[in-house]
């Protein structure tokens, strides 16, 4: 390149790209906008309609429905990670029965809706009355919140072991032969080494799949559980106030947040020394 070229000044942009930038930027303006005059008139309309009386009233009820929603979400995650284990063990397997069995396992609840699942349990399972009692089952399935809580487990554990699953696999070979070259036996390469190298890996995955429990489980509301979603629908079929649901809209909401925050420092914290 000449002297001469290297003083030219660049080019500026043609029109036709300065014009289309300009207007998706307008657009783009334009729609935030619209989105914070709507928040603030949702805000207002709710500063406005705030009935401290009816907070009073269904508070608790609210409270008691967040804690049920608690509970069924960390006792199902919690049960359905110890069932993820074997199942992830067993799609690895060179064994076909094993392996095809834990596929159509994974195929089944990953495929089919949580509200069907949660149907066929309640009212599928429920329809075999005679033949539960006679196998002493009976009074665990008549419950709705055993049934919601075993479909939960069922269903998160499908979730789990694919993503404990991809996690064990994206570990690299080499960390298995250094732990064999060391005379690691096979288990405690596994757990000591492998292991704790596929958690970090699945730990974003495990909590996108935490915050999906989370909101799928409003749907046992509709099972008699009286859950968040489910005080909410109570609470609504009393007062006919739409802000019930603005409540467990912001309440779902708080939940979501708090736990995104805890899995970013966790990750972050367990990962700090990838970063250095």
């Amino acid at each position: 390149m000449s002297v001469i070229e290297t003083m030219i000044p660049p080019q500026p942009a043609p029109p036709e790209a300065m014009k289309a930038y300009t207007v998706q930027r307008f657009f783009g303006r334009a729609l935030l906008g619209v989105w914070l005059a709507a928040s603030v008139g949702v805000f207002m309309i709710v500063v406005d309609g705030w009935d401290p009386a009816k907070f009073t009233k269904y508070g608790p009820s609210f409270v008691s429905g967040l804690g049920v929603t608690l509970l069924l979400v960390f006792c199902s995650v919690s049960l359905g990670a110890l069932i993820s284990l074997p199942l992830a063990f067993a799609r690895m397997s060179k064994n076909r029965v094993l392996s095809w069995f834990a596929y159509g396992y994974v195929y089944f609840f990953r495929g089919t809706p949580l509200i069907t699942q949660l149907f066929l349990v309640y009212y599928g399972l429920g329809s075999f009355r005679p033949e539960l009692q006679s196998i002493g089952m009976w009074w665990f399935f008549r419950e709705a919140w055993n049934c919601a809580l075993l479909t939960f487990t069922l269903n998160t554990a499908a979730y789990q072991a694919e993503i404990l699953r991809g996690a064990i696999e994206s570990v690299p070979r080499g960390q298995r032969e250094g732990a064999a070259a060391l005379g690691l036996p096979g288990s405690i390469a596994f757990f000591k080494v492998i292991l704790p190298q596929a958690m970090i890996v699945a730990l974003r995955p495990y909590g996108n799949e935490i915050i999906l429990m989370i909101k799928g489980s409003a749907i046992v509301a509709i099972v008699t559980v009286f859950d968040l979603m489910g005080e909410t629908r109570r609470a609504f079929s009393r007062t006919f106030d739409y802000q019930m649901y603005i409540w467990a809209a912001i309440l779902y909401l708080i939940m979501v947040e708090l736990l995104r925050n805890l899995w970013a420092w966790l990750e972050a914290r367990l990962t700090r020394h990838l970063k250095r």
